[in-house]
């Protein structure tokens, strides 16, 4: 596979149709700023399938967070590997890994992290204007998402107008925008009450099975891991369990 740059024309290799979405192997973060080096990841291993919807969840100072940072290319692993559809990312350069995370992986803060100048539109909009998709099917998909996240009436509105819970909506739909293979939320309901959450957690799963694309969330949030099929669990760096669930039709819509 061959790269040259950030507008280079390497970018379609990335788009392949494999259903393994994730594999990590004997993954490891070492922070050594102190005397006493901090493992926050410690040789894990993981798959993620296409469509999934996974918490992964464990007390303050697991890894949850630096996982997913990890697993989005936004920190460097000590060691391992991250194949993200056969793509090791772990050996891409950080302007490579710019390309790749616009056309492979959505995020969702805790903190919306919406751009305070743009409208909603334009911050849904955002990331396919940086992929140079045609104006037409931009516009559509932004009237789809926002339809389908309840909101379409906001489309001229800044984020300062919106609650918190219409902002998260907004970067719901602005990570969904441009077909990602995966999002990685942290947190994604932290800020919210609990109405905003039911509603939010209602429309991601909707979204997830209708665009199979697979959802990670790292959570501390009860209500989260209630809609989650796939509970992966941290402890001190490392995996201590990996369950499946199973919901019914009516549990998943509560």
């Amino acid at each position: 596979m061959q790269f040259s740059g950030v507008t280079g024309e390497w970018n379609n290799s990335f788009k392949t149709n494999v259903m393994s979405v994730i594999e990590i192997q004997q993954l490891t973060k070492t922070y050594r700023e102190t005397l006493v080096p901090v493992h926050a990841v410690n040789g894990i291993d993981l798959k993620f399938e296409k469509g999934e919807f996974t918490a992964i969840v464990g007390p303050s100072g697991c890894g949850k967070t630096t996982l997913l940072n990890l697993m989005g290319g936004i920190d460097r692993p000590t060691s391992g590997q991250i194949l993200v559809e056969k793509v090791d990312i772990t050996q891409l350069t950080a302007s490579q890994l710019v390309d790749f995370r616009l056309y492979n992986i959505g995020f969702i803060f805790q903190s919306f992290n919406l751009i305070p100048v743009l409208t909603v539109e334009e911050n849904v909009g955002f990331v396919m204007e940086l992929q140079h998709r045609q104006r037409e099917e931009i516009t559509a998909r932004i009237q789809y998402l926002l339809t389908a996240m309840g909101i379409a009436e906001k489309t001229k509105l800044r984020p300062k107008y919106l609650s918190g819970g219409q902002q998260q909506r907004v970067a719901v739909a602005r990570a969904l925008a441009a077909k990602p293979k995966f999002i990685l939320a942290d947190e994604p309901t932290a800020n919210l009450d609990s109405k905003s959450t039911n509603t939010l957690l209602n429309l991601m799963a909707s979204l997830n099975e209708k665009e199979q694309v697979t959802f990670i969330f790292s959570t501390h949030d009860q209500r989260v891991m209630d809609k989650a099929r796939r509970i992966i669990t941290l402890e001190d760096g490392k995996v201590i369990s990996d369950t499946s669930v199973k919901h019914s039709h009516a549990e998943a819509q509560n």
